[in-house]
């Protein structure tokens, strides 16, 4: 990690980094997941030639046993149904067609959506969202005064390290969606790969130029390629690689998932991003590093703290809905270990404790504030806080959680409240 950040902290692209950069991608693309899933070739490696055909169907290929009515009302019926399969548009374009032959219809019927419609599903809306208003709070939370917010030299720090951390954030999820593509089909069917509308070619190459330009744009700039912006980004590619991609595949692991959670949406993404917002906008300069505004600076600190707490809590409550899937392709989630009930209330508990605890912390210290600004900033994020914590607890009451739709609601909360916290960051103060 020190050589990412020498390279981060001149700003430089040289060859042999973009060289290493294709290394790494290509050897991604070399590995199992990006090869025909098992599900297709389960189904298209029973087909060997006549013989098994004739087999399948209850014949022989002796002379000495002719095929009889019933049998040639077998065999029939076979060649009808690979005749089917072999024609299926999903298997000649290399997509996953969904079991369910009603959506298999709707797809030959074209009913699909729209490409940008897909694309857009694919990225996963919700983890985008919450990136995107990420990198502008934690310039607000950076800002020495808010005054030098409203400066052309600010906003050119949060466009270049916006562009590569949306590309990233679709090169994390989409791997994941590449990789847990017979998972998705019992978990989540309506996903663009799972439900047969985005072939495994498109995905992997989309996949592929995400994180290939996310890593170069990173470090294609003398001034704005900071420090913090290559560990942001780099430490993202490599653990969200590690969570999804074989042989490694950390998700398989509760403890490991949970600490490229909790690393990505804490230290990397808020001391990155904040370590980036200080060099590239605040005068903080080349020397400015991620190590060190977590240890000095307390904002930084508490932070990165707080989405750590909310990163693991919005992971673990994803998974709480997808035990079936889980269990069947021994992935060992908290949820799957510790049951559903148990762990939907331990991250329930764990987040209103969280806002609790910094609603009444940020009133006490409205109370002895030095100025006006600051009572306002501190009551407004300690009322926040409070009714954020009051809605997490107030919204579980009437949740099954072994009820998939009702957990997927309230995890669609939280991924609300998990935004609201990002708007009003830039008032801790």
């Amino acid at each position: 990690m020190a050589s990412l950040r020498g390279s981060g902290s001149r700003g430089g692209g040289g060859p042999h980094q973009l060289f290493a950069i294709l290394l790494i991608i290509q050897a991604g693309v070399l590995v199992d997941c990006f090869t025909t899933p098992s599900s297709l070739r389960s189904n298209i490696g029973t087909i060997h030639g006549p013989k098994t055909i004739a087999n399948a169907a209850g014949l022989t290929t002796s002379p000495s046993h002719l095929p009889s009515s019933v049998h040639l009302k077998q065999y029939g019926r076979l060649s009808n149904s690979m005749m089917k399969m072999t024609s299926t548009p999903a298997l000649n374009t290399g997509e996953i067609p969904d079991s369910n032959d009603n959506s298999s219809s709707a797809t030959t019927t074209g009913k699909r959506p729209s490409f940008p419609v897909v694309l857009w599903r694919f990225t996963r809306p919700h983890t985008l969202i919450g990136s995107a208003l990420a990198i502008p709070a934690i310039h607000m939370l950076a800002a020495p005064t808010y005054s030098e917010v409203l400066t052309l030299k600010t906003l050119a720090s949060i466009i270049f390290a916006s562009i590569p951390a949306l590309f990233m954030n679709l090169y994390i999820t989409g791997l994941n969606q590449i990789t847990d593509v017979d998972i998705d089909r019992i978990n989540k069917p309506d996903l663009p790969i799972a439900a047969g509308h985005l072939s495994l070619p498109t995905a992997k190459a989309i996949v592929i130029f995400s994180g290939i330009f996310s890593l170069a744009m990173g470090l294609s700039h003398p001034f704005l390629s900071t420090n913090g912006l290559s560990v942001a980004l780099w430490a993202s590619f490599i653990l969200g690689t590690m969570y999804s991609l074989p042989p490694i595949r950390f998700k398989r692991f509760h403890l490991l998932a949970a600490f490229c959670i909790i690393a990505v949406r804490g230290a990397v993404i808020n001391a990155g991003f904040y370590a980036h917002a200080q060099a590239a906008a605040f005068g903080g300069g080349a020397s400015t590093t991620v190590i060190g505004c977590l240890l000095s600076d307390t904002r930084c600190a508490l932070s990165s703290l707080f989405f750590s707490v909310f990163g693991f809590v919005i992971a673990l409550m994803k998974d709480v809905p997808d035990v079936k899937g889980d269990k069947e392709s021994n992935i060992k989630t908290m949820p799957v270990r510790y049951g559903q009930h148990r762990i939907f209330g331990s991250v329930r508990r764990l987040l209103t404790v969280s806002f609790l605890s910094i609603g009444i912390g940020f009133l006490k210290g409205a109370a002895n504030a030095p100025s006006q600004v600051l009572t306002t900033c501190r009551t407004i994020l300690g009322v926040s806080s409070v009714l954020a914590g009051y809605s997490v607890r107030k919204e579980a009451v009437s949740v099954d959680p072994e009820d998939s739709k009702q957990v997927y609601k309230y995890y669609m909360h939280l991924w609300k409240l998990f935004y609201a916290s990002y708007l009003v960051l830039p008032f801790a103060r």
